[in-house]
């Protein structure tokens, strides 16, 4: 049996000074970056801010490969050699790619990552060139040192999260797995946040799950005819009936282990009994459970007809599904009893996934947490949407969200992410570059 070791000490005042200068510098500079994401193959500037990560972890004396699954759609991979090369390597993944936003929408610009009023503002402040931007204050503290990690680490600057993947993380599991040789666990988003309790207490979720993706394309097709005469075969009508059928479906409540385990942790510390039916003893964490208690679908998008007088002989609709883990059966199957005999469904299938929160790097997760905020409960919990987790998945690596941070009760980051007027604290990018230098300087053998 090989020797215990230390966990990572935290870092000095002076350290952790210039760690949360970095990462508010890097998320300003990254942000800067029209990186948006439409959809179907469509983007912009992810070539260009992969280029220039590459140029900061080459500034660290680091050899990063930037790889372009199309034109302008690039991914920026590299490894930081370790202490221990019999250790089993880490991945730590953040996507470049943001959701597009609206301008005018906005008090300044959104890709200006103005830094002003203790915040860095900008698309992409929360999801999530933080962490891409603590990760690269992270590579900045061990050039700055001369300190390497105990293990292997590999670092991934993906494109492409905020549509399917295809073009960042699935490409890179799909034809370059070798460079996530020996990994063994991830991190990436979401996870690892402040999100205050009821009487003051602080929890940081870690994801150990995600609900999976059905992105489905349902139809229906009828007979087409004149839109004045009666027609008993109209699709459109076909379709609305099945819509309604599945906004009045109550899916059951499945309480999965990882949700489980949330709830059990989350009564002891509050020392109530909570049921799954009213969450309310659980205040801002409610939103943690609520969306993890059952399955779901819901219509995103309705085409269908071409002209007012004709009755089209076909109208579709986009679902987007959610499953829980071990649920898939269930799900499909509910899924074509409420569809019935007359329509069809195609789509993209991303199986959940979870992750084991008994293990070592969970609780050296954990650790590196209560080691600078000695009051935090640290439990693991599922969550509702999806990451790039479930791609790195198919190399069965199992994957944690874990970006930390730690803010005000009256910060609610989630009214920000997608939305308008973005913003992190950069109190929080200070709080989350010291965690995660000091879990990525933690060998996971301190807590076998």
């Amino acid at each position: 049996m090989s020797d215990p070791v230390a966990p990572a000490p935290v870092p000095s005042a002076d350290e952790a000074a210039a760690l949360a200068a970095d990462a508010v510098e890097l998320c300003s500079r990254l942000i800067r970056f029209d990186t948006s994401n439409f959809g179907g193959g469509e983007s912009r500037g992810e070539r260009a801010c992969a280029e220039w990560v590459a140029e900061q972890l080459t500034d660290a004396g680091l050899k990063p490969v930037v790889l372009e699954s199309a034109p302008g759609r690039a991914s920026t991979v590299v490894r930081i050699p370790g202490e221990d090369p019999t250790a089993p390597a880490l991945l730590v993944h953040g996507h470049l790619d943001v959701v597009p936003a609206e301008p005018s929408d906005w008090a300044s610009y959104p890709f200006s990552g103005e830094v002003r009023d203790g915040a860095v503002w900008g698309r992409g402040a929360l999801d999530m060139k933080d962490m891409d931007a603590m990760m690269l204050a992270f590579v900045r503290h061990l050039a700055r040192t001369g300190q390497r990690p105990p293990r292997d680490l590999v670092f991934a600057f993906v494109a492409d999260e905020e549509d399917t993947g295809e073009y960042g993380a699935r490409f890179l599991v799909e034809q370059h797995p070798d460079l996530f040789e020996g990994v063994n666990a991830a991190i990436s988003e979401s996870g690892g946040h402040s999100v205050h309790l009821p009487g003051g207490g602080r929890l940081y979720p870690i994801a150990a799950g995600e609900r999976g993706s059905a992105w489905m394309t349902v139809t229906a097709r009828g007979t087409a005819g004149h839109g004045s005469r009666g027609n008993d075969d109209n699709a459109l009508v076909k379709l609305a009936a099945a819509i309604g059928r599945f906004d009045a479906h109550e899916w059951p409540v499945r309480l999965v282990p990882v949700v489980e385990a949330l709830l059990d942790g989350l009564s002891r510390h509050l020392g109530v009994d909570i049921d799954p039916t009213d969450l309310s003893a659980l205040g801002a964490a409610a939103d943690l459970v609520s969306g993890t208690l059952a399955n779901s679908v819901n219509p995103t998008m309705l085409r269908a007809g071409y002209k007012h007088n004709v009755i089209p002989s076909e109208a579709s609709a986009a679902l987007d599904g959610r499953l829980l883990p071990g649920t898939a059966t269930e799900f499909f199957a509910t899924v074509d009893a409420l569809l019935g005999p007359d329509l069809t469904r195609t789509g993209d299938f991303q199986a959940p996934v979870s992750a084991d929160h008994t293990t070592a790097d969970f609780a050296a997760m954990a650790a590196a947490l209560r080691a600078h905020d000695p009051e935090a409960l640290v439990l693991p919990y599922c969550m509702t949407g999806g990451t790039d987790a479930k791609a790195f998945a198919t190399l069965g690596i199992p994957g944690f969200g874990f970006v930390p941070g730690r803010t005000p009760a009256d910060f609610d980051a989630w009214q920000y992410v997608h939305g308008v007027d973005e913003h992190v604290l950069t109190d929080s990018l200070g709080f989350g570059a010291s965690v995660l230098t000091t879990y990525l300087m933690t060998h996971p053998r301190a807590f076998a």
